[in-house]
């Protein structure tokens, strides 16, 4: 809202992922509204500012049932962490926004000029450990690797040395993503939060991938309580399987690769596929053979 009388609203953010009623993982737009309710929850949102003569972004929460009926929460009256997943969608600034409305500016745009597109992720990750009931992590950064690659964001004032305490807010850093659509938007979360690597604390982007994975938040059927049904115990599900299997098996095709020398006469590399580090197949160098099977 501006100084001028106008007023729009800039959609919605989906909000529902969260622990201890903190949020962990937001969306636009969200899986679950349709046009309907999105519009008259947006109508509402501009009829509060309005009615206390509201200038400058604003955010206006509101919880909704199984049947989409919503019900206002409460406004904040100021941008909140997860605004950059409406501005990837919309193509605004909304930083800037702010501040040529605070300089007597006005909006610069209508609704009809904010026709959102594609589908953004935010993940904020904090220094804390989702193994251990989301307990603070305290420490040095150390290594410290951000994600790339085309459309995604990181907002963020971490860097290697920093001492995180306990003194400050947990967050230490804001990874967006934007995609055409949200299947992809998932895909492009996940990878940044693999290729994602902070030393020196824990952090909660193994939780957030988790909840990632989940079918129930693949297929947009969640609430306030989905984190808490999720397995959070580190283990990696199907991924770390697969890439245990693939270890394996690099392992053994190296040693065949090794056993196959130019010298006829020689077999020290086929000798040395008895030894364990050597063999998938031989656990027990005491009870194996110089074939190298037990």
């Amino acid at each position: 809202a501006d100084k001028h009388g106008n007023v729009i609203y800039l959609g919605e953010r989906e909000c529902s992922i969260q622990r201890r009623h903190q949020k962990v993982i937001e969306e636009a737009p969200s899986p679950f509204l349709d046009e309907a309710t999105r519009k008259a929850m947006g109508e509402q949102a501009v009829a509060l500012a309005q009615a206390v003569d509201y200038t400058s972004a604003g955010t206006v929460e509101f919880i909704v049932d199984g049947a989409r009926n919503f019900y206002f929460l409460e406004m904040n009256t100021r941008l909140q962490v997860e605004h950059p997943v409406t501005e990837l969608v919309l193509g605004v600034d909304l930083v800037r926004m702010q501040l040529e409305i605070a300089a007597g500016g006005d909006l610069g745009v209508t609704a009809g000029d904010l026709a959102p597109r594609g589908h953004a992720i935010e993940v904020r990750i904090n220094a804390e450990d989702p193994t251990n009931g989301f307990v603070p992590s305290t420490g040095t950064i150390g290594n410290l690797r951000w994600p790339g690659g085309p459309w995604v964001r990181i907002d963020s004032g971490l860097y290697r040395g920093m001492e995180v305490g306990l003194d400050y807010d947990p967050m230490l850093a804001k990874v967006i993503v934007w995609a055409p659509n949200r299947t992809e938007a998932i895909a492009r979360m996940k990878r940044a939060l693999e290729e994602l690597n902070i030393g020196g604390v824990r952090t909660g982007a193994p939780a957030a991938l988790a909840v990632l994975e989940d079918e129930r938040f693949v297929d947009g059927r969640f609430d306030t309580h989905l984190i808490e049904s999720v397995d959070l115990s580190g283990g990696g599900g199907e991924r770390a399987q697969a890439a245990a299997v693939a270890a394996v098996l690099h392992r053994w095709t190296e040693a065949k690769r090794r056993s196959l020398t130019g010298r006829a006469t020689d077999r020290g590399e086929w000798l040395a596929r008895d030894r364990r580090s050597a063999s998938p197949w031989c656990a027990n160098t005491t009870t194996c053979s110089p074939g190298g099977m037990p």
